[in-house]
């Protein structure tokens, strides 16, 4: 152990002169994207502070919605308008499909497995893919499934019930990630993976929220590469632990289930790649759908005359009290927009998932270099005053009148990607959080603390791979009926 800082220090040593080398010496484009002087070395880390999403928004707002930056040794490309994102997520999606990879995200070997990260066109690629859209979001698959949508969100009213007796307070997003957790494991398993919103649940999402902000923390290894063989900050070191109790927990008797897919190929599907999925499933979906709600609920919370009129528009089509069923929703356009606009100016992942250049290509004029980092800042996007009309204020209404929607064709609002690389999983987040808000809606009154004015009401960011709320939300349910 005495010759770690040793190590350490040569370690480091050898990242700096690489690293000054590179910035001084190294070729670069005539014409790549404008953007801040990098110092020598760390070039532009010391600007990302720790919201980068808001960091970089700022940024753009001087350089550019195409802007170049030096992390370290890592050229980035930083997109931060809805014309520039159509240009890489669509109209050049192919030079831009794959992926840069974190290294915090080789631990348990996940992102040689997971459909998130292989190669695109590849045999494992299109078979995960496959199984996505044929067991999780087909439409056909999420009609099929009504009732089981139905149940888990009944048991989410019922537990919210029972703590109303005793005034008991509700943490949105904990209750919410249980409800959406047991739905995936009941549509691949048949079965509850934890029993309803008891500790584990809470283990679970405390264990989750450990891995997205590990896995968005600003990682020195990726920025010198050198560095990763000692992990200096322990980054991969936590995620290897997190990620494996998630792993070995498994039932062995769910994965014999599951492990039949792989049999007919088991050179396109391995074991691994099961095991990863479901992690993909358990810990991307919960997650990014139950932040959502709690930043819905927060957002409703703090404009009281929102919330109204969504409980006016229930209780005109719906009736108050009454169970809501998945095909109501289509009946709910208020309650649409407000979810659209939550989406807009609460995006789960801000700057998306980070992709790489596979060749030289050309964008809007400027050169970008094969192998650059490619980083899409859905949340600036989402708050351009050049798109929308008081863009920092939360109001559904503005969806009223507008068909741009959250599905990847418009590129004004992307929460979930675009392109060949859009996350499988939005289909059934698209069913999960309408149904889920509007049930809580039209059950409850809810009531933050009488000591805090809506307007005080706290939208802090903890910034992950997800952006959720710094503190969670509390809030005591009033049954309606």
């Amino acid at each position: 152990m005495e010759f770690l800082p040793i190590i350490s220090c040569i370690f480091l040593s050898y990242a700096i002169i690489r690293a000054t080398f590179s910035i001084f010496w190294s070729s670069k484009p005539t014409n790549r994207p404008p953007g801040p002087t990098p110092l020598p070395i760390i070039g532009h880390l010391h600007l990302l502070g720790d919201q980068p999403h808001q960091s970089l928004a700022k940024l753009a707002k001087t350089h550019g919605p195409i802007m170049s930056l030096k992390l370290g040794q890592i050229t980035t490309l930083v997109i931060s308008s809805a014309t520039a994102a159509k240009e890489v997520l669509q109209k050049q999606d192919l030079a831009f499909c794959d992926r840069y990879i974190p290294d915090v995200l080789h631990a348990q070997n996940y992102c040689d497995y997971s459909v998130s990260f292989l190669p695109v066109g590849t045999a494992q690629w299109r078979t995960l893919r496959k199984i996505f859209h044929s067991h999780l979001s087909s439409g056909k698959t999420l009609d099929a499934k009504k009732v089981l949508l139905g149940e888990k969100v009944e048991e989410l009213i019922a537990y919210c019930r029972k703590a109303s007796v005793t005034n008991g307070s509700v943490d949105i997003g904990r209750v919410t990630s249980t409800t959406t957790l047991n739905v995936l494991s009941n549509m691949i398993f048949s079965k509850d993976l934890t029993d309803p919103y008891e500790d584990w649940g809470k283990e679970f999402k405390e264990l989750v929220g450990k891995i997205m902000v590990e896995g968005g923390k600003p990682n020195l290894v990726d920025c010198f590469p050198v560095l990763r063989m000692i992990d200096p900050q322990g980054i991969r070191r936590r995620m290897n632990r997190y990620m494996g109790k998630i792993l070995d927990d498994e039932d062995d008797d769910v994965l014999d289930v599951c492990l039949k897919i792989s049999q007919d190929n088991p050179h396109e599907l391995s074991p691994s790649h099961i095991k990863i999925m479901f992690l993909d499933m358990f810990v991307a979906g919960t997650d990014t759908t139950s932040s959502t709600i709690e930043w819905a609920m927060t957002e409703l919370l703090r404009n009281p005359h929102i919330m109204a009129k969504a409980k006016e528009e229930l209780e005109k089509v719906i009736g108050i009290g009454k169970i809501i069923k998945d095909e109501d929703i289509l009946m709910l356009p208020y309650l649409s927009c407000i979810v659209k606009e939550t989406l807009r100016i609460h995006p789960p992942i801000p700057l998306l998932l980070p992709r790489k250049t596979i060749a030289e290509v050309k964008v809007d004029g400027y050169t970008i270099p094969k192998g650059t980092q490619v980083l899409v800042n859905a949340w600036a996007i989402g708050r351009d005053p050049c798109i929308w009309e008081d863009s920092l204020e939360f109001k559904p209404e503005r969806f009223l009148t507008s068909d741009v929607d959250v599905r990847g064709q418009d590129f004004e609002l992307i929460p979930f990607g675009g392109g060949r690389r859009i996350c499988p999983g939005m289909p059934l987040a698209v069913r999960m959080i309408p149904l889920v808000l509007a049930s809580l809606l039209n059950n409850f009154n809810w009531h933050i603390d009488t000591r805090i004015q809506p307007n005080d009401l706290d939208l802090s960011e903890r910034f992950g791979i997800t952006i959720k709320k710094a503190n969670p939300l509390y809030v005591v349910p009033v049954p309606l009926l």
